[in-house]
């Protein structure tokens, strides 16, 4: 009996989450916010979390949306931009400095400034992998702070998402929305449209079970750019459904915060912004660097290595009429350097050092949202 009332609960809070989410994100879209529906859910449901409500959203949603996104980022693709892909080599290869030394750089910072042990330090300055990073921090046990790794990482996913946009579209090199759309419907091409999203969804779990990092974006992109690449199909998701997509990704990003008590955020607010300061500072001076080598976008360059989560930068190249293909490939690099150097660093670093360790206090939950 007491079943049926706590199902009832849960679907409740699934559509609370999803009407905050998707308020957010229309009005942040109707105010013509670079990246509307996805800055404005994911703004609404962290103001809603640290308000005391529960942003919870299922994980097949969030796949869901994942999938949605993924096809519509491969049909912008076109054979010109394949061809460009040439040109990438280098900037790709110098995500790998980026990644290195802005995670050095964030370390000295949270040690020396903040007095953090260099444990928690570490795992708090990885510019990415958040689900990993928490994993690993987790076993170490009461030698690192998890709710200081997890403030800094995720104030830096949800602040990015944020910023990027909005000085992008200060400084006049952010397009106007352009989600792209066929002039050939679903209605026209039905089994063209079935083939493009069964596709998808089989390189989605295909690559989700093989625990490939973002697969669930990665491979319905993939399948999407390579049919509208090759001019294989041209019908592509409806714009409306695309931006559903973003308010569900945002919502469940803001939802991270679901449970943080706000003066626990308060005081590991100072440590979380220099972090962000930091970090951006490293990976905006190497951006430059490769735009005087390479005649590369500078706008495409300073998403693609923006350390944010490798869904809302993707997300926000195509809201900002980017190339979301090259922004992705670059942090699809980003996320292969984490994850093959994350377990390395935390199996040889010593588990010691340093003045602080709050490790007495919660840990953000765990949560579905964008992949960092």
């Amino acid at each position: 009996m007491s079943q049926a009332p706590a199902s009832g609960l849960k679907l409740v809070r699934i559509a609370e989450s999803v009407l905050i989410g998707a308020v957010g994100g229309f009005l942040f879209n109707a105010a013509k916010f670079p990246a509307g529906w996805l800055a404005g859910s994911m703004v609404f449901a962290a103001a809603a979390a640290l308000a005391g409500r529960s942003i919870r959203l299922p994980r097949s949603l969030a796949r869901a949306c994942s999938v949605v996104l993924g096809i519509t980022m491969g049909g912008t693709v076109t054979p010109e931009t394949l061809g460009g892909m040439m040109t990438w080599p280098l900037s790709i290869a110098m995500v790998s400095i980026s990644v290195a030394a802005a995670t050095l750089a964030t370390y000295t910072y949270l040690t020396r400034v903040h007095g953090w042990n260099g444990l928690t330090a570490m795992f708090a300055s990885i510019p990415g992998g958040l689900a990993q990073v928490m994993a690993l921090a987790a076993e170490r046990g009461r030698a690192c702070d998890l709710p200081g790794v997890a403030i800094v990482q995720t104030l830096r996913v949800v602040i990015l998402t944020v910023v990027v946009p909005a000085a992008l579209s200060l400084a006049g090199r952010a397009g106007a929305v352009r989600l792209p759309a066929s002039s050939i419907t679903v209605a026209e091409t039905p089994v063209a449209f079935a083939i493009l999203v069964s596709g998808a969804a089989a390189a989605a779990l295909g690559l989700l079970r093989l625990g490939f990092p973002g697969g669930v974006l990665f491979g319905p992109l993939a399948v999407s750019a390579v049919l509208h690449g090759g001019a294989f199909i041209s019908v592509t998701m409806p714009p409306w459904l695309a931006a559903a997509a973003m308010v569900g990704l945002g919502t469940m990003s803001g939802g991270r915060f679901t449970g943080l008590p706000f003066r626990l955020l308060l005081g590991y607010l100072g440590a979380a912004m220099g972090a962000f300061a930091v970090s951006v500072t490293v990976a905006t001076a190497i951006g430059v660097a490769v735009t005087l080598m390479a005649p590369l976008p500078v706008s495409d360059l300073i998403v693609a290595y923006a350390p944010g989560a490798v869904d809302a930068m993707m997300i926000l190249a195509l809201a900002l009429n980017l190339d979301p293909v090259f922004v992705g490939a670059h942090h699809l690099a980003r996320v292969f350097v984490v994850s093959l150097g994350l377990p390395i660093l935390a199996y040889y670093y010593p588990a010691s050092g340093g003045k602080r360790d709050k490790s007495g206090r919660p840990s953000l939950p765990k949560r579905d949202g964008l992949d960092d």
